[in-house]
């Protein structure tokens, strides 16, 4: 007997009971983005494995170890899709948006990195990404931080997550600090993991974001970036606290905040909650102002962020904060008895769907007893059975039975019923 073949690891089918409560996140976010007038853009999950080794950083875990890269039949690299912003960059450059212009942009889709799957981390995960491009000030900054925040609010979590904040300044003087900080590092090697010895030689802004609790106290000690800003960068930080103070919106200055990927600047961001446990972070981001010309473009301001979509869906859940509307299920489930009922049923689901555009309706198909059709009506989730049998048909009624809640069975002509359910289900 062959074996049965299953998913990958870490790549999740949704199935049916979960769809809707996925749609409802995703309508939440897409009325989100057009309230702010951010537009949709929408790239190849395949790009050249160049692009993300030039964006995101030889050295980064990303792409010494995450990223799915094979040859095609032509002996080309390719890579699936670890993140996006690479990729946005190389649509709008190729395309022509980022010259003498502002760009205000937005991306929802699947990402893959070969990772240790666990709850609310996969191997193919999907995001929400926020992109804007040739502004330079800290308003716009600002912005994409505010829209997050009302997207909390929105969703109903805005207490249970916290804005994180810190600037990394310019790579020039990033790199001044990264200097002191590798003499720190060298002066604790036995204090370091193996990890973070890696680390020390490729990428030791990283080690700040070891989660090692042996190393903890000797972190704690690290020279922080903050004080190593140069004066403009200082001054950007300063302006965008403003900003965020005067909107009413709080946070928390991390200075071992350092994100993941080598083309931040300026800028830096997180929103953490605690009700997921180690799995903290829900939305980072900040400004990339070098991404562009690093891709070969010319220079160009960038900031944005990015939501793991299955990470706010688990937080989602955690916090019951589902409405029971996005649990999906039929409003209404017709049923039919009687031969010539049986055979106008269909016919009067679509004038049902023709008269209520937001009902949602789901028609009896492959007959059977009356019980039999009342337990198929009621494993719909449906609120109401409306039944058509060869008496109804003839006197142009139907009757409609609750479900869910107590009520009388009642027959109405038809466009009375229509009626009644358009006042139910509007």
């Amino acid at each position: 007997m062959s074996n049965k073949i299953q998913a990958i690891r870490g790549m999740n089918d949704l199935l049916p009971d979960r769809s809707p409560a996925w749609q409802y996140l995703e309508r939440q976010l897409r009325s989100l983005v057009d309230r702010y007038d951010y537009r949709e853009i929408r790239t190849p999950i395949v790009e050249q494995t160049a692009l993300f080794a030039r964006s995101i950083g030889e050295a980064t875990d990303v792409v010494e170890k995450e990223m799915y890269t094979f040859d095609d039949r032509n002996g080309e690299s390719l890579t699936l899709r670890p993140e996006n912003t690479a990729a946005v960059v190389r649509a709008a450059m190729e395309h022509g948006l980022l010259h003498n212009q502002t760009q205000r942009l937005w991306y929802m889709g699947p990402m893959f990195r070969y990772e240790r799957p666990q709850k609310g981390r996969y191997r193919q995960f999907h995001q929400i990404g926020i992109e804007a491009y040739g502004m330079t000030g800290p308003d716009i900054d600002a912005e994409i931080i505010l829209l997050s925040a009302r997207l909390w609010r929105q969703l109903g979590m805005a207490e249970h997550v916290t804005l994180e904040l810190n600037s990394l300044g310019t790579p020039e003087a990033r790199a001044a600090y990264r200097d002191s900080l590798v003499t720190y590092f060298e002066a604790h090697r036995e204090v370091l993991d193996e990890d973070s010895q890696r680390r020390l030689t490729t990428n030791p802004l990283r080690i700040l974001d070891s989660k090692n609790p042996a190393m903890a106290g000797m972190l704690a000690g690290a020279p922080q970036l903050l004080d190593h800003l140069d004066d403009a960068s200082r001054q950007h930080f300063e302006q965008l606290k403003s900003t965020l103070d005067a909107a009413g919106v709080g946070y928390r200055i991390n200075p071992r905040l350092v994100r993941g990927l080598d083309y931040y600047s300026r800028t830096v961001f997180e929103w953490t909650t605690t009700a997921l446990g180690s799995q903290g972070t829900v939305c980072g981001g900040g400004r990339y102002d070098g991404l562009v010309e690093q891709l070969g473009g010319k220079p160009t301001p960038g900031v944005g962020f990015a939501i793991g979509l299955e990470r706010l869906m688990l937080l989602l859940d955690t916090l019951d904060l589902i409405p029971a509307e996005a649990h999906g299920g039929a409003d209404a489930y017709l049923l039919a008895m009687g031969d010539s009922a049986e055979r106008n049923a269909i016919g009067l689901g679509e004038r049902l769907r023709d008269a209520l555009p937001a009902l949602r309706l789901q028609v009896h198909c492959g007959g059977g007893s009356f019980k039999s059709q009342i337990r198929r009506a009621d494993r719909s989730g449906a609120s109401v059975a409306l039944i058509l049998g060869d008496d109804e048909l003839e006197k142009g009624c139907l009757t409609i039975k609750p479900l869910r809640e107590d009520g009388e069975q009642q027959t109405l002509e038809l466009d009375d019923a229509i009626a009644w359910l358009d006042r139910q289900f509007p």
